[in-house]
């Protein structure tokens, strides 16, 4: 290699971390695809509950961040915690598995386990998101920071392409149904064994090559024991950290816990979403109560806090991947691709698969319109976003009013994803990048808290969005077996005894339609109709705000 060849090629501990990110990836997108599926099948709950489980886990995996952030800037440093994080998955996965073993002997047991592996997810999670990402930029020299754009895209990539094989293999391996069209319930283990493994290998990877090649460009290790740190390790006059007094603190306290109360018994959210959203406001209070903030810090602050809260509705609708639409995928669509019978839990890869194939025209898109002063700025774009997904999902909606509880087809989930992808390339790297521009260097880790925060609360909303699902098709189809005409249930135009009741409740089928906001929703058509309304009126509010966003970012484009 010449001398200026090894100054322009991407340092190779990218390469590492990339790797680790990917198997990580890989573990946490399988088992997410086949989790409400394991649920409905294997531990017999009803698709709301399944919803609500999935809603409040992945809240839970964007607020432990914040804890593993603290952990590792104060005790443990990056590199630990990233070991630690990965271990810890895959001990969950591997509980997973054995809640996958148990099932068909006890039930009450394997619930218990299959708890106990999602709460130790969550938690390497918590260690291992915040290190991995925030190492990326330790990587490069101050000169060569504008390459972390393209680090960070080569980055993401990777991240999709995790997704991408996590998402093909573990359902393959676990979402198994036979030529009759029944499920191996069975299967599942092999999934989540799979998932284990895959984490297994990236930890193991990151241990052997890290002292190696994660190093600063001076050739130091990165991310170790915070005690170690020198003068040298932090940037110019970035020692300065935010101070709280301890009445602000006292006061974020007491908010938390008012908040909690209001959610909990006022709103009647559980208590694992209640967590999540008062957590959020009282953190939001707590940053914007600090007296040492200028005006213009402060206005930006509440930029990132409007933004946050507008991506709430966007996250809602764009998880109903793993709930709703996996069930509608499972028992309401023709799933045959090119002759094939696809997997339901597999129908989402199509969102990894459109991010690795767009996430490089759309930087090139910004580029040229910046290039020629046409580049819009952040807000329009996340309100572009919103509005693309509001249309994905009205699209949804019409096809399934022609259709009524029949069979969907694949192409329209497929076009349903694309969309989807479109949306959320105009909004989660650009929100990323926005709070990146916007926040003081002191609050930088907080805010970013904040945002991930926003994203919690959107899947927790999500969850309970998605738990509103009216009956589909098999229900019908289902509940005719029984000798139960469900339609006619619904209407209220026959009253059934406590035995038929207790039937339906045995096969999960719900015997009254469910209610949202004081509105019953009769169809499916009514269900999607919600999203396109919430994500709808979220695009036009941002739209109508960005005047006075464009005012508050005081020149931040």
């Amino acid at each position: 290699m010449g001398e200026n060849q090894v100054k322009t090629a991407h340092p190779k501990g990218l390469w590492v971390l990339f790797g680790t990110e990917m198997w990580e990836r890989f573990n946490f997108y399988g088992m997410r695809a086949l989790l409400t599926l394991f649920l409905v099948n294997s531990l017999l709950m009803k698709e709301e509950e399944a919803s609500l489980i999935y809603g409040g886990f992945l809240g839970l995996c964007y607020l432990t961040p914040m804890l593993g952030g603290f952990v590792a800037d104060r005790y443990l440093g990056n590199r630990n915690c990233i070991l630690l994080g990965g271990l810890l998955m895959a001990i969950g996965q591997l509980l997973l598995f054995t809640s996958g073993s148990v099932f068909g002997s006890n039930l009450g047991l394997a619930k218990i386990i299959m708890y106990s592996a999602l709460g130790v997810i969550v938690f390497g999670n918590g260690f291992f998101k915040p290190n991995i990402s925030s190492m990326v930029g330790s990587l490069y020299p101050k000169q060569e920071k504008t390459k972390l754009d393209s680090a960070f895209t080569i980055f993401y990539m990777g991240i999709n392409i995790g997704a991408f094989l996590g998402q093909s293999i573990c359902p393959l391996l676990g979402d198994v149904k036979d030529a009759g069209g029944i499920r191996d319930i069975h299967a599942f283990r092999w999934g989540f064994l799979a998932a284990s493994t895959a984490m297994l290998l990236g930890t193991v990877l990151f241990y052997f090559l890290k002292n190696k090649y994660v190093v600063s460009p001076e050739g130091k290790p990165l991310g170790g024991l915070p005690s170690k740190n020198d003068a040298s390790d932090f940037e110019e006059g970035e020692a300065q950290q935010a101070n709280f007094s301890t009445k602000a603190l006292i006061g974020a306290g007491i908010a938390f816990v008012a908040l909690g109360f209001f959610f909990h018994y006022v709103v009647g959210q559980n208590l694992i979403y209640t967590l999540i959203y008062s957590s959020g406001l009282a953190l939001a209070g707590l940053i914007i109560s600090d007296t040492s903030l200028t005006k213009v810090e402060r206005d930006r602050i509440y930029v990132i806090y409007i933004v946050s809260f507008f991506i709430i509705f966007f996250w809602a609708a764009f998880e109903q991947a793993g709930s709703s639409l996996t069930f509608i995928a499972d028992n309401q669509t023709d799933r045959h691709f090119f002759g094939w019978a696809m997997p339901p839990s597999m129908v989402q890869i199509f969102n990894g698969m459109f991010v690795v194939l767009l996430a490089v025209p759309f930087s090139v898109l910004w580029d040229t319109l910046r290039a020629k002063g046409k580049e819009p700025i952040s807000p329009v774009k996340l309100a572009a976003g919103l509005v693309i997904i509001s249309v994905s999902f009205f699209m949804i909606a019409t096809q399934v009013s022609y259709i009524g509880t029949s069979g969907l087809l694949l192409k329209w989930l497929i076009l349903l994803y694309f969309l989807n992808t479109c949306a959320e390339l105009c909004l989660s790297p650009i929100g990323l990048s926005l709070v990146g521009k916007l926040s003081p260097k002191r609050f930088a880790s907080l805010l970013y808290g904040v945002f991930f925060l926003s994203n919690a609360s959107g899947y927790a909303l999500g969850g309970t969005l998605g738990s509103i699902l009216p009956a589909t098709g098999d229900k019908f189809a289902k509940a005719k077996e029984l000798g139960i005409d469900l339609q006619a249930v619904l209407d209220k135009k026959i009253t059934l005894s406590a035995d038929q009741l207790a039937l339906l409740d045995h096969h999960q089928i719900s015997a009254q339609n469910p209610i949202f906001a004081g509105f019953e929703i009769h169809n499916l058509y009514e269900f999607f109709m919600v999203f396109v309304v919430l994500t709808g009126i979220a695009a036009i509010l941002l739209f109508a705000l960005t005047p006075l966003l464009k005012k508050l970012m005081h020149g931040v484009r």
